[in-house]
This record gives structure tokens, sequence and C-alpha cells, in this order.
């Protein structure tokens, strides 16, 4: 005989059994179709009654983050991580990226440290939190600097970047990163100059066109890369993380990869993330999707020293062997090139 679901009360109000489950699922679903703000109280709802659930904590962070409630997306990260809710190394990823969305540096590295002394990061991930360390590093001083002079009177606000000057990347990421704080109209002709040069490092260059979308720049001007000029409107061009050919291919990885080896499809999405960076905005060759997501599943899993055959990969994604090795080439190039070395 079917065990009874156990009555839930509140307050001295019962709920219906199943009633955390199907608020559960309608706030997932909204979630899934991009729907945050609609996802946020249903999740919410069914916290309440289910406080604990990792599912619906895990939706309800990034419900939080899509819809741009970053302090409350980082509390609760901040509190599965200190009860142990999740895989332990997935959630301080995440509570990274919603600290990055905050510009809090310094908060990043006293978390990553304290991560490096308890010496439990994982071999595979010791440099990706690594690299994450000494950026973070880097802007927290940039911006203890910046607030410093910004104590000391000045005559006048300097109105050259000197982007192209400095030869030293790192410090054209720190003077790019602290523009976020800025009205950057007064540097629009230095900027422009940066993005067509081929001397500008393709990372930069989005963080700059980043800017440029955040600030709502409506100008037509040309972005070099990889000896590709393109023509581009900032404030026209899609959010780094929603380029539609990028989720195209994650959905395909997604579907292929996620159920069957969620390790693989973490790293084959890292790298994905990784070239559209780099690569935005422009569109690379081939048009194929499934190219595309069949040379990032073959790479990650060269990476990972695992055996990966170009006839069965595509077969299993519907795609040409030559597209596949064209994107293979392009792949690899960036990323020898996709980081500063910071």
């Amino acid at each position: 005989m079917k065990k009874r679901e156990q009555v839930k009360r509140k307050d001295n109000v019962i709920f219906f059994p199943g009633l955390d489950k199907r608020l559960t699922d309608k706030g997932l679903e909204s979630l899934e179709k991009k729907k945050f703000h609609e996802a946020i109280p249903l999740l919410e709802e069914a916290r309440e009654l289910d406080p604990d659930n990792e599912n619906i904590l895990i939706g309800l962070v990034l419900a939080y983050f899509e819809a741009g409630a970053f302090q409350k997306a980082k509390a609760l990260a901040k509190e599965m991580l200190l009860k142990g809710i999740g895989d332990y190394f997935q959630m301080v990823d995440l509570y990274l990226t919603v600290l990055i969305q905050l510009h809090e540096y310094r908060e990043i590295v006293t978390t990553i440290e304290a991560l490096l002394d308890e010496r439990e990061i994982p071999p595979e991930k010791h440099d990706h939190f690594l690299t994450i360390l000494q950026f973070s590093r880097r802007m927290a001083e940039g911006r203890e600097q910046q607030e410093i002079e910004e104590e000391e009177p000045q005559d006048s606000e300097d109105p050259f970047l000197n982007l192209l000057a400095l030869k030293n990347i790192n410090e054209q990421m720190l003077v790019i990163a602290n523009l976020a704080d800025k009205n950057i109209r007064p540097y629009l002709d230095e900027m422009t100059d940066y993005l067509k040069s081929e001397a500008g490092h393709p990372f930069l260059k989005t963080m700059l066109l980043h800017v440029l979308k955040e600030q709502e720049i409506d100008r037509e001007l040309i972005v070099e890369k990889f000896t590709i000029e393109e023509k581009v409107n900032p404030l026209k061009l899609p959010e780094v993380r929603e380029q539609p050919k990028m989720l195209a291919i994650k959905t395909l990885l997604e579907e292929q990869l996620e159920n069957k080896n969620p390790g693989l499809y973490e790293n084959t999405v890292s790298m994905l993330e990784r070239t559209f960076f780099i690569c935005y905005p422009l569109e690379m060759e081939p048009e194929s999707n499934e190219a595309w997501a069949a040379s990032f599943n073959m790479l990650a899993q060269e990476y990972l020293g695992m055996d990966a055959e170009i006839g069965k990969l595509a077969r299993k994604y519907g795609a040409e062997t030559l597209d596949i090795e064209k994107a293979r080439m392009q792949i690899e190039t960036i990323e020898k090139i996709s980081y500063p070395n910071i």
C-alpha cells in the first residue's frame, strides 16, 4: 500500500501534499524558459516548504542572478556553502561568479585563499581557481589604488586612457575594468582606436565592448579580431553570455553530455564560453552549430585524456568531418591566446 505523503504545516496553515514539488517544477520550468522574475516567487514559496532542497536553492540562486538580484544570489549561495548543500566546488564556482558580477574582488581573494590553505581543491580545478585568484588580486589592488586617488584632490581628470601606450596587458586590463564606474564618453575615440587596432588583445576588446554596451553607446564602430574586421553597434549587440550561436551549441552539448557525463559536459561548456568570450562579437566559420559542438566535445575529451574519434562524433552530432576539423583548428588557436597572463 502506498505510503501517504506527510501533510506540511507553517504557522498553523496546512499545505496540500506535493505542493512543494509542483511549485519547484513550475519554478524550474520558468527558469529554463528565462522567465526569471516569474521563477523567483515560485521557488521562494517552494523553499518555504522545503528549505534545504538542493534543486530549489540552486534554481533560486540562478534566478536571482539572471534577474540582476546579485545581493540575494550572493547571500543564498553563501548560506548553501556554509550548510554544505549541493556539490561544494560547483557552489564555490557559482558564488565566485556572483562576486565577480558585484566586483567584490577582495572577497574572492579571501575565499580562494581559504580553499588553497585547506588543500582540498581537486587537481583539475587548481589552475582554474589560481587564475581567478590572480585576476582578483590585481582587480582588488587596482580598485584600492583608484579609491586612494579619488580621495586625493585633483585639478582635472586625465582625458586619456593611453591603452595602446601601455605595453603590459595587466595594466590595460585594470584601466578597462575601472571604466565600469566612469562616464566613458570622454574616452570613446581612444576606445574605438583600441578596438580596431591589431595590437589590442581580443580578451580586452570584449571587455571594452561590454562596457560600451552597458553604457548604451549607440554608434557604429570597427572591431578587429583574428585579422577579421567587423562593423558593430555596441547597443545592438547581444550580451556576451547570451550570444545566440553559443547558446545553440550549448543546447546540443547539453542534449548529448549533461546526463551521460556531467564532468565532461562542465569542461566542454567552459571551453565553449571561453572561446565565444574571446571571439565576441564575430560570427566564426563554419556555420554549422553541430560541427562546433562536436569539436568542443572532441577537444574536451582529449584534454581529459579520453579517446575521441572524429568519425563517431560526426555521426553523433550530424556534422561533416571537414567542418569539425575547421572549427577545431580555430578553438585550439583561441585557447592559446584566450586569456592574458595575469
